[in-house]
């Protein structure tokens, strides 16, 4: 360009929107000369983004490691169902919300006989084959949990009455009455439940639910086994110190 008696050479470039205008055209470094400041502005780019998809990835892979490992830590490894910890945090969260939900703690009669005649692999699979069971008898909504050992807990919410929780109990007790089958041998064992039903609004202690559920299920063993039994406040007396949580007196 002349300018008075000189002469202006301009660089004319794409300037801040090169970056759109390399990706509507379909530019590449053969489109500029080798001088042009455009081709170090292009390889930034490049670099950034490489860089950003890199550190994308890296951030799905760890949330895919945390997800993993949460879960992991609250599920039981024999039988994929949910564990005490799991357990915790769920009566911890309806407790808190004042929501009204029932506990069953399920416990297995005759279990320490299976694992001493057949072994303990005949036990493990006795735990899977009721834990399936335990999940085919409640409801989706219902959480499944193995405590340890026999003992499971079902926790069940948003209950409307009385009659769904004695169902679902005694469809849990009928099915496993049935023989369970292991390489040739036959498996026999029994249920007995403890429930104990909270209303909405009653923010008693996760501990207390659990003691009282516990109790129950004492009330059960008791009785006779393979029976079903609702939480009452003069269970406490007769299950004594053995109402305490895991400490239902064995199988």
């Amino acid at each position: 360009m002349p300018l008075g008696d000189r002469r202006l050479i301009v660089n004319l470039s794409f300037g801040i929107s090169i970056f759109d205008g390399v990706q509507d055209y379909a530019l590449t470094n053969a489109d500029f000369a080798a001088t042009d400041l455009a081709i170090e502005m292009l390889y930034l780019m490049e670099a950034k983004s490489a860089a950003m998809e890199a550190s994308r990835r890296l951030n799905l892979r760890l949330q895919e490691a945390r997800i993993t490992a949460e879960e992991q830590a609250f599920t039981d490894t024999l039988t994929g169902l949910k564990n005490r910890r799991a357990l915790n945090a769920v009566l911890e969260r309806l407790i808190t919300a004042g929501e009204g939900f029932a506990v069953m703690h399920v416990d297995l009669d005759y279990f320490k006989a299976v694992n001493d005649s057949l072994g303990h692999a005949a036990g493990d699979h006795v735990l899977q084959v009721v834990a399936r069971i335990m999940q085919q008898e409640t409801r989706s909504s219902d959480m499944v949990v193995r405590l340890g050992g026999d003992e499971f807990t079902v926790v069940l919410p948003d209950v409307r009455g009385e009659g769904i929780l004695r169902r679902i109990g005694q469809r849990i007790i009928d099915r496993l009455e049935e023989p369970i089958r292991y390489k040739g041998e036959v498996c026999k064992v029994s249920a007995s439940i403890g429930t104990v039903w909270i209303q909405r609004g009653d923010r008693r202690p996760r501990e207390v639910v659990l003691a009282n559920a516990d109790a129950a299920l004492y009330a059960s063993k008791h009785a006779g086994r393979a029976r079903h039994t609702f939480f009452d406040p003069a269970l406490r007396a007769v299950a004594g110190p053995a109402a305490a949580p895991g400490q239902n007196g064995g199988s």
